[in-house]
């Protein structure tokens, strides 16, 4: 009983300490990938194999527009920051665009339940609003973006295949392929 103990014990401080090691950036145990990829693997595994494959393929343009937006939220929020200070989201996003944002913040908030990242009232608004606050504030942006035009159209037309992907709706290859360019545009544009 006592070597079951010490063993316990042991375990117990050693992923303690990893855990601390970890957090300071240095990689400990399996490779997190391995994981991951195990970790989805036992998730999908109730589902029909036709299902898994589509959620797999679906997953690769998932990860690509979320960091997509992603991406374009941090520009306009280091953009608008830089230029007019802590206070640009009350005075440089149209008011509608806010409003409507932080109702949406606000019932994020009551719905304290459901756990997620909980950020600024950028990460709240519509996609298609982030062209409109780039437009609203194109003096932040006419030096690494071409036209208003460009920006509009773009991310109209991306839009409309972020809302089937977030509707779990299978995208053809095609689709997958004028996401990609569009995205790589965007990222040789801004200088990503």
């Amino acid at each position: 009983m006592d070597d079951l103990r010490t063993w316990l014990f042991r375990a117990m401080m050693f992923e303690a300490d990893a855990e601390e090691l970890r957090s300071s950036g240095i990689r400990i145990g399996a490779d997190q990938r391995e994981f991951e990829e195990s970790l989805m693997e036992e998730t999908l595994r109730p589902f029909s194999v036709d299902l898994r494959n589509s959620a797999l393929r679906m997953s690769r343009i998932y990860a690509l527009m979320y960091c997509f937006e992603n991406a374009i939220r941090q520009l306009i929020r280091e953009r608008l920051e830089e230029e007019f200070g802590s206070n640009w989201w009350e005075e440089r996003v149209p008011t509608k665009i806010r409003t409507q944002a932080e109702s949406r913040q606000k019932k994020d908030t009551e719905n304290s339940w459901l756990e997620g990242q909980k950020g600024s009232g950028l990460f709240y608004i519509e996609f298609g609003h982030l062209a409109d606050i780039i437009i609203a504030n194109w003096s932040c942006f006419e030096d690494v973006i071409p036209t208003q035009h460009w920006v509009k159209q773009r991310l109209d037309e991306i839009e409309q295949a972020r809302n089937f992907i977030a509707h779990n709706r299978l995208l053809l290859p095609g689709e997958f392929a004028r996401l990609e360019v569009y995205v790589g545009d965007w990222n040789r544009q801004v200088g990503v």
